[in-house]
């Protein structure tokens, strides 16, 4: 048995190609859960789902109908049942799970809220979106759970300030905090600048964020971003990922194999 850690991957809707190349670096990380935002019912996104399952992961995926729409994947090591989170607005973008440790139930909610630009459509999509979290989501009292991924808001003390996020996105942020929840990254770096996506002109943006409930919050091991995935040579993706480790140990790992190498269930 392991101590529990979770990663969020933001994959970019991959082609095929990059998707392969995306499933050699996941299946090497040590984390057990991977919670992979900016997924969509296309071939990369396909791919990765039968490979995984194929190795004897477990995975939930609530594939995007609509055409470029997109959403959430979690793949775990060990044993998960689906979690509902009651989101009823996008709910592809609020894919959750359950996992037992052995100090109980803990809850992995993934999320991938919407992007916006300046229309009222996209801003009243995203308002919309983030409200039904807020109004859906548990409070973070009484249970073990990590809320986490790309939820493309920044915290209201961001680094540079940017004039152009209205304050129902500072708001959404805020949120967490009245629910009880803990930036992990803030708890063990409330100094630190650290960036997960930047732009063409080099403005860094912190979009990717990790949230615990109160009880895993005193007991973090650690949460920290890495950038490889976007800084390297032939990149993986356009953000960087992160990792989150909790003090809590798995209770029913699954069997998996590699699933670069494992035949395919097709």
């Amino acid at each position: 048995m392991t101590a529990l850690d979770v990663l969020t991957f933001n994959l970019n809707n991959p082609s095929r190609e990059r998707a392969e190349r995306q499933l050699a670096y996941l299946a090497a990380r040590p984390e057990q859960v991977l919670v992979l935002t900016e997924t969509a019912s296309s071939a990369g996104c396909g791919f990765l789902e039968e490979r995984f399952l194929a190795a004897g992961y477990s995975v939930t995926f609530p594939r995007p109908k609509e055409a470029g729409e997109r959403g959430v994947m979690i793949v775990s090591r060990v044993a998960t049942r689906e979690l509902d989170t009651g989101v009823d607005f996008l709910p592809h973008r609020a894919a959750g799970v359950t996992v037992d440790t052995d100090g109980g139930p803990l809850d992995v909610i993934g999320l991938y809220v919407p992007s916006r630009n300046a229309t009222e459509e996209k801003t009243e999509r995203k308002r919309t979106f983030l409200q039904a979290c807020r109004s859906n989501l548990p409070f973070a009292e009484g249970a073990a759970r990590v809320v986490i991924g790309d939820f493309n808001v920044l915290e209201p003390g961001h680094v540079p300030r940017y004039r152009f996020f209205n304050p129902f996105e500072y708001e959404f942020y805020n949120w967490f905090g009245l629910a009880g929840y803990t930036d992990a990254f803030r708890a063990l770096h409330p100094d630190d600048l650290e960036y997960t996506w930047v732009g063409r002109t080099g403005d860094g943006y912190r979009y990717d964020h990790a949230f615990v409930s109160g009880g895993l919050a005193d007991g973090l091991r650690g949460c920290s971003y890495v950038h490889e995935p976007r800084t390297m040579t032939g990149r993986l993706t356009d953000h960087s990922a992160l990792t989150v480790g909790l003090d809590v140990t798995e209770a029913a790992p699954l069997a998996v194999t590699d699933p670069v190498l494992t035949p395919s269930l097709f």
